[in-house]
């Protein structure tokens, strides 16, 4: 059904684009980048609690960001350690629910570690559920899906007309949070990079050219004030073109 929508989205999915463009522009090295990345989250997850927003999954690291160099990629593992250990505290008391969507098995024993460690901290929490996307991608993630349902149904545990939409959402990383209503991408390109490819099926989507590092509440309210002005159809005719 077609809606106005004259009210803050559930669900924000942002793609944290730019870090190293940041950093290049300012000539230093690409990890400056990232670490003021880790700056413009902060600011961004209170900003989210505090506009009353229940749900925001974040894109922190892709499947495809193995292929960076190895100094890249053992850097922004380290950060994503140490930052949620420093954090894990103050989320918590924030009322934060924290969330890991992706792949955990090729991870280090030490990072799942600190995964579930904040998993079981922040589990009762519920002003905000925050979903990270770590060694995410859309693709993997339904092939996942689809080997999982295949395998109950070769376990007599599910017929194939129980192979719903429904029944595929379930098997995702993130279920049981609903699908996003808005899905915000910095950096200027325009682009779902893998992310979310099932669940933004009705996403609005909001493309800024500010790098994700300079991206703080004023630019975070201008997304949710676009979204809120916004006619979501849901594949139907809008109500401009049913009055003629």
């Amino acid at each position: 059904m077609s809606k106005k929508t004259n009210g803050l989205p559930a669900h924000v999915a942002i793609i944290m684009d730019g870090n190293g463009r940041w950093a290049k522009r300012r000539a230093l090295p690409r990890y400056f980048g990232h670490r003021e990345g880790v700056k413009a989250l902060k600011t961004v997850v209170r900003y989210a609690a505090e506009r009353g927003i229940p749900t925001l999954t974040v894109y922190a690291f892709s499947t495809e960001n193995w292929r960076r160099p190895r100094e890249e990629v053992e850097f922004l593992l380290d950060l994503m350690f140490k930052t949620f250990v420093q954090e894990i505290e103050e989320l918590r008391q924030e009322g934060v629910r924290v969330r890991l969507v992706g792949d955990r098995t090729s991870l280090s024993d030490q990072i799942k570690a600190v995964w579930v460690k904040a998993e079981e901290l922040t589990a009762h929490n519920t002003r905000l559920t925050l979903n990270v996307a770590f060694n995410y991608g859309g693709r993997s993630e339904l092939t996942r899906a689809v080997r999982e349902l295949a395998s109950r149904v070769a376990r007599g545990e599910l017929t194939v007309e129980e192979i719903t939409e429904d029944a595929i959402s379930q098997e995702l990383y993130t279920w049981p949070s609903p699908d996003p209503d808005l899905i915000i991408r910095t950096g200027g390109e325009q682009r779902l990079s893998n992310f979310l490819l099932w669940q933004a099926a009705y996403s609005e989507l909001y493309v800024t050219d500010v790098l994700w590092p300079d991206f703080g509440e004023k630019e975070f309210e201008q997304a949710l004030q676009d979204y809120m002005g916004r006619e979501r159809r849901f594949g139907q005719v809008s109500a401009k073109e049913q009055n003629g």
